[in-house]
């Protein structure tokens, strides 16, 4: 959910300010990669209407090869690697960066004796003349390593008591003094690929990005970023920042997770996710939301645009969104303001088109149904419906008859002092055979108090031989959707299943 909303705000940002909103796919730390994801993200992004201008094409594919359209393909880094590594020997020939040459044992090993003096190691200006790397070693000792070793890096060489002095959209302004940072790796032999922080500086300059709206994940990332812009000679190109709060969990504190939605059952994924363990974790799509609805949903966690309006179509959102208007606290998520969202979004659709949707879900139960008679039923019970599922639970029994009867309700309804009425009406509904639900109404109505019976019992017990319980859509409608043959059937289906 984070990162559909990262992804909704940028493309909203763009498309107010006449932009263009541009997929990058960032693969190039390959302990971190996840098969199908690429694929996944792009499908959950189709989903949700957040068609990007550039970096995929028309047929979901990532770009490789540049063109009018795509000018700044390709667009996954991993097939940017080239670039990457003659940016980061620039560093080090302007003194901005250096080779290190440090093993990971020789690092550990650093870290077990900081620990052990009760302090924590961090690689920057205070360590690194310690340490084995081409600003200690001799320069034939540092051509002899590149050459014959793989595990070096490139790293930032952090400027000493320097004042990092930045401006953040939603959060305002921010200093900090560089000797609170370390000596980021930017680029690794072994793999011959960058770390985020040199890939995304290269690429949002060449892709001429203007504004970067990410996670506050990324925050304190923001200095070394900003020295690297300085460190390139690109100040006057730089994009602005805005870094986004946290989705917040809805009980207690911290951040939102897929425990969190395991734990109380909603989820945390756009789509249906299955991970490498081959654990699935249930997506909004599949659990019968609406994109549209999921992505108001998104909009206004952490948003605020300053009215009471809740509803909004995309382009309303586009209208209306600005950055300005994010909130720095984190947004607490209310899973039943989900389903509000989306109960409120299903009401807005007409009855052909929520017909068209049910028409599936009779299907998957064995019901093949007339669509105008389908869209009957929807326009009267899609006011009790949250999801379109909803109305097959609601209203099944006006497709078919109930297998069976909810025996709480046999127990208290099923009793002969009423359902013995129940026949009688039976046999009154097949004498004068009304037509339509109101005839059919006032013929039960008025039969009933003309005799002074108990109207909720016998209308429950009549309802159970009907629906199957005694909750449920009014006697006079169901009788109306599946006729009055239907019904008396029925009825003497529960007399000589329940006994009378």
């Amino acid at each position: 959910m984070g990162g559909v909303r990262t992804a909704l705000y940028n493309y909203l940002f763009a498309k107010k300010n006449g932009g263009d909103f541009i997929i990058r796919i960032e693969d190039t730390d390959s302990h971190r990669f996840v098969p199908g994801a690429e694929q996944y993200i792009i499908e959950a992004l189709t989903w949700c209407g957040i068609i990007p201008d550039e970096g995929v094409d028309r047929d979901g594919k990532v770009v490789s090869v540049p063109s009018e359209r795509h000018p700044h393909a390709p667009y996954r880094q991993s097939e940017r690697k080239p670039i990457y590594r003659r940016y980061a020997e620039d560093l080090i020939a302007s003194g901005n960066a250096y080779y290190a040459f440090d093993t990971p044992e020789e690092l550990d090993a650093c870290r077990k004796e900081a620990e052990a003096a009760g302090q924590t190691f961090i690689y920057n200006q205070k360590t690194r003349m310690n340490l084995r790397n081409s600003l200690t070693l001799p320069a034939e000792e540092v051509e002899r390593l590149l050459v014959e070793t793989t595990g070096w890096t490139i790293r930032f060489k952090m400027p000493e008591n320097t004042i990092v002095k930045m401006d953040d959209i939603i959060r305002g302004h921010i200093e900090v003094n560089t000797d609170t940072l370390d000596d980021k790796v930017l680029w690794k032999r072994a793999d011959e690929l960058p770390t985020y922080h040199l890939a995304n500086i290269v690429d949002d300059h060449l892709m001429e990005i203007t504004e970067v709206i990410r996670g506050e994940e990324w925050l304190p990332s923001l200095p070394l970023h900003y020295l690297l812009y300085q460190a390139f000679g690109w100040t006057e190109t730089q994009p602005r920042f805005a870094h986004l709060s946290l989705l917040l969990k809805p009980v207690g504190n911290g951040k939102l997770s897929k425990r969190d939605g395991d734990k109380m059952g909603f989820p945390v994924f756009p789509l249906q996710w299955t991970n490498a363990e081959g654990e699935t974790s249930h997506g909004y799509r599949e659990d019968g939301y609406f994109p549209e609805a999921f992505v108001n949903l998104l909009a206004l966690l952490g948003w605020n645009p300053g009215t009471e309006q809740e509803l909004f179509t995309m382009d309303e959102l586009i209208e209306a969104f600005s950055l300005d208007k994010v909130q720095k606290a984190g947004a607490k998520f209310n899973p039943d303001k989900a389903k509000w969202f989306n109960k409120e979004y299903l009401r807005k659709k007409d009855d052909a088109t929520l017909a068209a949707l049910l028409m599936p879900v009779l299907k998957k139960n064995g019901v093949e149904a007339d669509k105008a008679f389908v869209e009957r039923v929807v326009a009267l019970v899609k006011e009790r419906a949250t999801f379109v599922e909803d109305m097959w639970t609601v209203a099944h029994y006006v497709f078919k008859a109930p297998a069976g009867f909810a025996e709480k309700d046999v127990e208290k309804f099923w009793k002969e002092e009423n359902y013995s009425k129940v026949l009688e009406l039976k046999e009154k509904l097949l004498e004068e055979n009304p037509s339509g639900k109101d005839a059919i109404g006032e013929l039960l109505e008025g039969y009933i108090r003309e005799r002074e019976w108990p109207m909720g019992k016998v209308m429950n017990c009549m309802r159970l031989a009907l629906a199957g319980s005694a909750s449920g859509l009014g006697i006079a409608d169901i009788i109306s959707f599946i006729g009055i043959p239907e019904a008396a059937a029925r009825i003497e289906r529960a007399a000589a299943s329940l006994g009378a």
